[in-house]
Order: C-alpha cells, then sequence, then structure tokens
C-alpha cells in the first residue's frame, strides 16, 4: 500500500464583511456577497441576530488557488437604479500555502519537495 499526500483545494475560514448595506444581511443576501470569494457556508450567531451591525461574520470556502479580494462591490438600490456599494473583506484567518508544491501548512521556503543540493568535491 502507497500512502501519498493529501492535496486539500479548500479550507473554511471566517471573514468580517465591512460596510454591508443592511439589505444584504439576510442568508440570501450574505450568499450573494459571499459568493464575490467563493461559497457561503453560514453566518455566526451574532450575524444571524443582527446585534452586531458594524460588520457581518460569515463562515465562507476558500478555494487555495484563487486570489482573495480585499473588496467586493455590489450593487444596491438607489431611487429606482442601482449603485455600486464597495463591501470591505477582512480574513481572520489564511491558511499557508506553498507556491511550489500547492500543499497547505507551509511555505515555499520550507517545502519538503525543496530537496537541499549536496555538492561534490
Amino acid at each position: 500500500m502507497a500512502l501519498r499526500k493529501l492535496k486539500h483545494t479548500e479550507v473554511p475560514t471566517w471573514i468580517k464583511l465591512k460596510q454591508l448595506p443592511i439589505e444584504y444581511w439576510m442568508e440570501e443576501g450574505l450568499s450573494v456577497v459571499a459568493s464575490g470569494i467563493d461559497k457561503l457556508l453560514y453566518p455566526d450567531a451574532i450575524t444571524k441576530a443582527y446585534t452586531r451591525l458594524d460588520f457581518a461574520r460569515v463562515c465562507v470556502m476558500l478555494n487555495i488557488s484563487s486570489k482573495l479580494p480585499k473588496h467586493i462591490v455590489i450593487l444596491t438600490p438607489d431611487e429606482g437604479r442601482e449603485v455600486p456599494c464597495k463591501v470591505d473583506v477582512e480574513y481572520e484567518w489564511v491558511p499557508q500555502k506553498c507556491a511550489t508544491c500547492m500543499c497547505l501548512g507551509h511555505s515555499t521556503a520550507s517545502c519538503p519537495s525543496m530537496k537541499p543540493t549536496t555538492k561534490q568535491q
């Protein structure tokens, strides 16, 4: 039996959505906004209860090969037309990813697949 290391392509993480218009605080609206990153898993209890309105905190599935946006632009209704609104995104945790082997948990500098070369004399 040969063992091999699993390569994860997605990981769950919590994000904060700042300056989110109140119309987007329901789960459907949060899903629309979170789709700018990846897939919404669920909001935290405080966000769901609308008791903290300075940011919405949601758990999303991150694709580790994707770029992580710092902002998401959504359209909000304003007097019969849609106006762009920038929502700031703060990641509570971003996994360390190796650019060489694309595995999680170590940096490129400490990649086990980068074996040191030995000098021959």
